[in-house]
């Protein structure tokens, strides 16, 4: 028996049928509608009902999580009435399209959340997948135990596109440390070393800088750089020891180029003798 909250999930790419499993595992009656229908078969063998329309399957629930490829696609699936409906937008897109939707869905009579999945699909359903959401409190504070089932939920404010701006924040974030990783590899491949036997060591340089960020995070918000880890001339000069081993070794020198480029340009507008989290104000430029 399924007693709790009914939930439409539109969407089952890897995420969503993700998500779609972790309600019916939780036991709450679950419609699923997907354009391709066969992606739906292992969620109905496992109690899941197929909607042969969005329109369908948003009737069938009060709560409508979704999860497609684009905000174009979200407008695709949410044609017609949503009087009564929490649409829970759980698709990656911009801020300023967060918040269109949310207008257009409190429009047509619905009440709107954003959020941001900070998981694998495989860890959909366990607390090591953080979802986080904006939009109203009341909206999430009435429905925070059923999507608590997805994972850990964070509510960022009543602004509905903090999620997709906290998301793009992460993004950026993921994706310098990811090549910097693998910038790394490339050097220590060039010198014989596999990436494999680099891991320990860049595991811990990750968790060095992990421990920084609280007071990184203080002097960004304060405006003040102290050198509490070397000033930014200092790190230049480090970045051109990056470059120059990475021209001898005849590897790819873009990424420490750009970073020393930024790193320049603090020096030159005042922060030679600041700390890193000077950087701030390069990034902060159109």
């Amino acid at each position: 028996m399924r007693t709790g909250t009914p939930v439409t999930v539109l969407g089952l790419g890897l995420m969503g049928s993700a998500l779609a499993g972790a309600f019916l595992r939780a036991g709450h009656p679950t419609t699923v509608w997907n354009r391709t229908t066969a992606k739906a078969d292992d969620l109905v063998a496992g109690g899941a009902t197929l909607a042969e329309s969005p329109a369908d399957a948003i009737a069938a629930a009060p709560l409508v999580v979704v999860c497609v490829s684009d905000y174009d696609a979200v407008a695709d699936v949410l044609k017609g009435p949503l009087h009564g409906r929490v649409v829970v937008n759980l698709t990656s897109g911009t801020p300023s399209r967060a918040r269109a939707l949310a207008e257009e869905v409190t429009r047509r009579g619905g009440d709107y959340l954003g959020g941001g999945i900070m998981a694998v699909p495989e860890a959909v359903g366990t607390a090591d997948a953080v979802i986080a959401y904006s939009g109203p409190r009341s909206l999430y504070d009435a429905h925070g135990s059923t999507l608590g089932k997805l994972g850990t939920g964070l509510h960022l404010g009543d602004d509905p596109g903090l999620s997709a701006t906290h998301e793009m924040g992460t993004l950026i974030l993921m994706w310098g440390m990811l090549d910097g990783f693998l910038n790394g590899a490339a050097i220590l491949g060039a010198a014989g070393v596999s990436a494999t036997a680099y891991l320990p060591i860049a595991r811990t340089a990750i968790d060095t800088v992990a421990g920084w960020l609280p007071g990184y995070a203080r002097q960004v918000d304060d405006g003040v750089y102290p050198p509490d880890d070397g000033t930014v001339d200092t790190h230049l000069a480090a970045m051109a020891h990056v470059i120059e081993e990475s021209e001898t070794l005849g590897i790819n020198t873009e990424l420490p180029r750009l970073v020393k480029a930024l790193a320049e340009r603090a020096a030159t507008e005042g922060h030679a003798a600041s700390g890193y989290p000077a950087l701030v104000e390069q990034f902060r430029k159109p």
